[in-house]
């Protein structure tokens, strides 16, 4: 059975209605940078559409050469714009710069991952399929380190108040201040999942004051 990280990295663990911090240890992701509402941007379905490939291309290459069966993970994003209270007020999408990422497992070299970047062209060519999101697709280290994080139950446009509780009460109460971007990972595939049952964990790093 393949090995699936969400069940046993303490990083993927989260409860409704709860800030938890926890220590999230430096990890390898696939990314895509971009910018724009992910509803109705071009820019982002791209992004999705060259992402998954590679990533299924590598858990096939990894159980071929090292012997390592892994899940694909889920879709995560990090967010962040010049106005941050556009998360967690306005909601104004069309001003979200993002960073779309799919964990790889650390057995993924960059041999490996610019060889499934290749074949993922090689086939998309031969399909006849564009990927214009393909030549952007790298492979990065995250270190996050210290974070707050929850699991939202509903739709993404209803996570502004919790947000606001996380940034404005829990994070300064409890000493700490935020450092990095604000993170999501998306339990839930939002094409088959009601927006009333999407489950996403909401991480955001932070450091202490003192």
């Amino acid at each position: 059975m393949a090995i699936d990280p969400k069940k046993t990295l303490d990083a993927y663990q989260a409860e409704r209605g709860e800030f938890r911090v926890v220590e999230v240890p430096p990890m390898q992701y696939l990314t895509v940078d971009g910018a724009g509402d992910p509803n109705t941007g071009q820019e982002y379905a791209d992004a999705l559409a060259a992402l998954y490939p590679v990533a299924y291309t590598l858990k096939f290459a990894l159980r071929e050469q090292a012997g390592v069966d892994v899940v694909v993970m889920p879709l995560e994003g990090l967010w962040h714009a010049a106005d941050m209270e556009s998360f967690t007020t306005r909601r104004d999408k069309s001003a979200w710069l993002w960073t779309m990422m799919i964990m790889v497992p650390d057995e993924v070299t960059t041999e490996m991952f610019a060889e499934a970047v290749e074949v993922v062209e090689t086939k998309s060519a031969k399909k006849k399929r564009a990927l214009p999101a393909l030549p952007r697709v790298g492979l990065k280290t995250l270190d996050e380190g210290m974070c707050v994080q929850t699991l939202h139950v509903g739709s993404y446009d209803d996570e502004a108040p919790v947000l606001d509780d996380l940034h404005h009460r829990f994070i300064p109460e409890s000493g700490l201040r935020m450092t990095g971007l604000h993170h999501e990972i998306y339990l839930s595939d939002a094409r088959r999942v009601d927006p009333a049952k999407l489950r996403t964990m909401l991480r955001q790093p932070v450091r202490s004051i003192s």
